[in-house]
């Protein structure tokens, strides 16, 4: 069987399948099931085209490291074969613990475990399947690996993955300020001293790509909508949580059921099998028909939260950088419990308060380093002339409130 095979991506036009392995590692059920997860989680409530997966993306990231490291060797530097296998194939797997509607999971169904854990417990599932054949990816995916800047090119400042979901969420939504000169900045990338850097002439193509990662973080991850649509969804399976503890028995698929009826978090996931087996056979379609069929609940909480999401009449968000006063929170569950003839201790699902961050530049955290004309190196805040680009190393915080609409 020809497993060297042609996808045709929106984004890149024509990207190949580089080797037999990385077919396979594709065709397996746990990299498949990216398929059936948005990358983009809620944002299509907002973007109406912002339906691609998690799929999409890592293809996309695994044609942009194929870039990379043709660049690279031609620009001198020793990459066998096998250490190129090995980074395509550790890009390709760097979201594959990812669960469904991506982040909105990690703070209801499973608590405190972070993506990037489950990825490296998959890949070492999978490195077992095939009997070793992955060990070098998983060390350039923990950073283990002799060559440090194969990790970088995975994980850091400017990394192959952010490359490609910015370049691809901005195509998908439609939002033009994400939009980065990715072929530009990888005709740029080079090897000093083991570490990734970028030649002086790239610097203003990293300049743009750091301000179009943070509009691209107000105008899409972190907006006001989209973030709704997500609190919405943490709060009803929070609820249904609640309920089966209970000993409610809610409509849901065997593996969402497994996580409704027990309690799975940081501490216990990896000690069974059992909790990563249901893990991987969750996506998109497990939590929406799922909501469906919870919006004629008899549980008012739960019914109502659901079908709040379905028909999108979601929280009103209020954004700030002050905390919002107590007076104002306690007034607001008052009127929704009126509103809504809920209890009082049952408010907190309608009304609530959070914050957000967002920094587009962790300076001291895998730099980005510009390789001078004269050899020196220097950190993009230093080397750049924007003025604005040492205000992206702060992080900023906004406060949220969140209540329904109708109040």
């Amino acid at each position: 069987m020809n497993k060297k095979k042609i996808i045709n991506d929106p984004v890149y036009g024509f990207i190949s399948i580089p080797s037999e392995l990385v077919y396979d590692v594709i065709s397996h059920p746990y990299f498949q099931r990216l398929r059936y997860i948005k990358q983009l989680g809620m944002t299509h409530l907002v973007y109406p085209g912002a339906l691609h997966t998690r799929f999409h993306h890592a293809l996309g990231a695994m044609h942009l490291m194929s870039l990379a490291i043709n660049l690279l060797k031609s620009k001198g530097h020793n990459i066998t074969d096998g250490e190129e296998e090995a980074a395509i194939l550790a890009i390709l797997l760097h979201d594959i613990g990812h669960g469904p509607f991506s982040h909105a999971l990690e703070h209801s169904l499973v608590t405190g475990i972070r993506h990037e854990d489950i990825s490296a417990k998959l890949m070492q599932e999978l490195n077992a399947h095939f009997d070793g054949r992955l060990t070098h990816a998983i060390e350039i995916f923990n950073g283990t690996y002799p060559k440090k800047f194969l990790h970088q090119l995975i994980s850091g400042q400017l990394d192959l993955d952010r490359m490609d979901y910015l370049n691809r969420d901005s195509f998908f939504t439609g939002v033009s300020e994400g939009v980065i000169s990715f072929d530009r900045i990888i005709k740029m990338f080079n090897v000093y001293d083991d570490d990734l850097v970028i030649e002086e002439k790239g610097i203003y193509s990293i300049e743009k790509f750091l301000i179009a990662r943070r509009l691209m973080y107000w105008q899409v991850y972190l907006h006001k909508t989209v973030i709704s649509g997500e609190m919405i969804l943490v709060k009803l399976l929070e609820r249904a949580k609640e309920l089966s503890a209970a000993g409610e028995n809610l409509f849901a698929s065997p593996s969402l059921n497994y996580f409704l009826k027990n309690d799975i978090n940081e501490a216990n996931f990896f000690a069974q099998h059992e909790n990563l087996e249901h893990f991987t056979s969750l996506d998109d379609q497990d939590i929406y028909a799922a909501v469906k069929v919870w919006a004629k609940h008899q549980d008012k909480i739960l019914s109502t939260l659901c079908k709040m999401l379905t028909s999108r009449n979601l929280y009103k968000v209020e954004m700030g950088n002050e905390r919002a006063d107590t007076d104002r929170v306690n007034f607001l569950q008052d009127a929704a419990v009126n509103l809504l003839e809920i209890k009082p201790e049952e408010a907190r699902y309608f009304v609530f308060t959070d914050s957000i961050q967002n920094r587009a530049y962790n300076a001291g955290v895998g730099n980005i380093k510009i390789l001078m004309k004269n050899n020196d190196i220097v950190d993009i805040a230093k080397a750049s002339d924007l003025s604005n680009l040492e205000s992206l190393q702060k992080t900023v915080e906004k406060y949220i409130l969140c209540y329904p609409r109708g109040i």
